[in-house]
C-alpha cells in the first residue's frame, strides 16, 4: 500500500518529554510576562521541586533570535517570548541538555495557543529536539509525565496574583512620588521575602491571613515618604503580553516614568475573572458545556470574595486609587461591545479603559501587537465609542511589532502627553476664571 505523503505543514515535532527525573536535573526557562507576579510564581515552583528561571533578556538580538525561527507574520508576543527562550539556549548561560521550556496556553482562538508548536518547530530547526517543552494549561491541552500542577499549587498561584496585583498597584502610585529613591523597591523586596516564607508554610492563602497581609502591605507603602506634586496620569490597557512585559512594550512603564507620569495598569487577576465569565458566555450564547459553566460560576463567586477583601483593605488608605469591582467592569463592557466578543482580551480591553478613565486616568495607551486582529477590533475599533462616552478621554493606540521603531512609538506617546498637559492647563485656566 502506498504511504500517504506528509506535507511540511503536517509535520509533527517529537521533543523529549519532561520526565520526573528532570525535576532534579533541569532548569525550566519561562519568558518574562508579568515582571512583579512572576517573582512570586518562581518561588512557588521552587517549593514543589521545580527550578524556574524567568528570562530577562531584552534587545534587538533577542528579537532577531525569535525571527530566525518564527515568521514575522506570527504575532509579536510569540516572537518576543519564544525569542527569549531561543536566545537563552544559545547564550552559553545554560546547558541545552539540562533545560526545559515552558509556555502558557489558554486554549482559546488566539494564536497564542500555537506557541508550543512554534517552540517545537524552532527547536527542531536548531537541532535541539532533546529540549522538553512544557505546556502550562488549565484546559488539559497537553500533559507531561514529569510535570504536575497540584490543586494547592494552583491555589498558591492564584493568591500570588492577588499579592502581585496589590504590589503593582501600590508601586505605581507611590514610586513616582517617593522622596528617597529606592524606598518603594525596598518595600517590594521585603514582601517578596515575607510571602515566600509564608507560602513555604502554606500560610497567607485564605481569609483573615490574606486580609492581614494585604493590609500590612498597603500600610508599608502608605508610610513611604512622598512628594505632593502633580503628575500626568496614564492608564495602560491592551493585549496581555505587551500590556505587562517590559520587553514586549519596549520599556513603556520606564519611559512614562521618565516623562513625569503616574501609571495605572489593571490587575492580572481581572483577566482570570474574565476567563471564568467567558465560560458562562460560552454556555449562554453558544450552547457549550453546562459543567464548565457551573465550575466557572463557583470560580467567579470565589474570586469576587477575594476581590472584595482586596478593595476593602484599600479603602483604609484613601490616598490610593481602589480598582472597581469586576461586576462593574462587566457593566462598562456591556455599554461598549457585546459579551460574546471574547477572543484575545475581548470586551475586557475597552471595559478596562472605561474603568481607568472613570478613576481619573483619562490618558489611555492601548498597547497592541501589530496584526493582532482581536485586539485591533476591541482596541482601535472601540476608540470612537469610548470618546463618545468620555469626552475628556485622550486615547492613543500604539502598535508593537518586530519591525516597529521605538522612537516613533515614544514620539506618539509624547504627543499624547503634550495634549494631556495642554488640556490640564486649559481646565486649570477655566477654573481660575470661574473662581474670579
Amino acid at each position: 500500500m502506498k504511504k500517504k505523503q506528509i506535507r511540511p505543514s503536517e509535520h509533527v515535532f517529537h521533543n523529549q518529554e519532561f520526565t520526573k527525573e528532570m525535576k532534579e536535573t533541569h532548569t525550566i526557562l519561562a519568558p518574562d510576562i508579568f515582571p512583579i507576579h512572576m517573582e512570586l510564581i518562581k518561588e512557588i515552583f521552587s517549593m514543589y521541586g521545580y527550578k524556574l528561571d524567568i528570562l530577562k533578556s531584552r534587545g534587538k538580538q533577542v528579537i532577531d533570535k525569535g525571527l530566525e525561527h518564527i515568521h514575522n507574520d506570527m504575532c509579536y508576543p510569540a516572537i518576543c517570548a519564544s525569542g527569549q527562550q531561543f536566545y537563552a539556549l544559545t547564550s552559553g548561560e545554560y546547558d541545552p541538555h539540562k533545560v526545559a521550556l515552558i509556555q502558557f496556553q489558554t486554549g482559546g482562538g488566539c494564536r497564542a495557543s500555537n506557541y508550543i508548536w512554534l517552540l517545537r518547530k524552532g527547536l527542531h530547526n536548531m537541532g535541539m529536539d532533546y529540549v522538553p517543552v512544557i505546556s502550562l494549561s488549565f484546559t488539559g491541552m497537553e500533559k507531561a509525565s514529569g510535570f504536575r500542577i497540584t490543586p494547592l499549587m494552583i491555589a498558591k498561584g492564584m493568591v500570588a496574583l492577588i499579592y502581585g496585583d496589590m504590589m503593582m498597584l501600590l508601586r505605581n502610585q507611590v514610586k513616582p512620588y517617593e522622596v528617597h529613591e529606592g524606598d518603594t523597591q525596598r518595600v517590594m523586596d521585603k514582601w517578596y521575602a515575607e510571602l515566600t516564607r509564608q507560602f513555604k508554610k502554606n500560610k497567607g492563602l485564605l481569609g483573615k491571613a490574606l486580609r492581614n497581609n494585604l493590609y500590612a502591605m498597603a500600610k508599608d507603602f502608605h508610610e513611604i515618604e512622598r512628594r505632593d506634586v502633580q503628575k500626568t496620569k496614564v492608564g495602560i490597557v491592551g493585549e496581555i503580553y505587551v500590556k505587562y512585559s517590559p520587553f514586549g512594550n519596549n520599556g513603556l512603564e520606564e519611559f512614562l516614568e521618565s516623562q513625569d507620569c503616574e501609571i495605572m495598569v489593571p490587575g492580572v487577576f481581572s483577566f482570570f475573572q474574565f476567563m471564568f465569565d467567558n465560560k458562562l458566555t460560552d454556555y449562554k450564547l453558544y450552547g457549550k458545556s453546562m459543567k464548565a459553566a457551573i465550575v466557572s460560576k463557583a470560580g467567579e463567586a470565589l474570586t469576587a470574595r477575594i476581590e472584595k477583601t482586596f478593595c476593602k483593605v484599600l479603602e483604609s488608605f484613601p490616598e490610593f486609587t481602589t480598582p472597581t469591582s469586576f461586576k462593574h467592569i462587566c457593566a462598562l463592557g456591556d455599554r461598549i461591545i457585546g459579551r460574546g466578543v471574547k477572543m484575545g482580551e475581548g470586551w475586557l480591553l475597552p471595559a478596562e479603559a472605561a474603568e481607568l478613565i472613570e478613576k481619573g486616568y483619562s490618558n489611555i495607551i492601548c498597547a497592541q501587537p501589530f496584526g493582532c486582529l482581536p485586539n485591533h477590533i476591541v482596541g482601535k475599533g472601540t476608540v470612537r465609542i469610548l470618546r463618545e462616552m468620555y469626552p475628556n478621554a485622550n486615547i492613543c493606540p500604539i502598535d508593537y511589532d518586530a519591525g516597529a521603531s521605538k522612537v516613533n512609538q515614544e514620539n506618539r506617546i509624547k504627543l499624547m502627553l503634550a495634549l494631556a498637559k495642554d488640556s490640564a492647563f486649559t481646565e486649570a485656566a477655566k477654573k481660575e476664571v470661574a473662581a474670579e
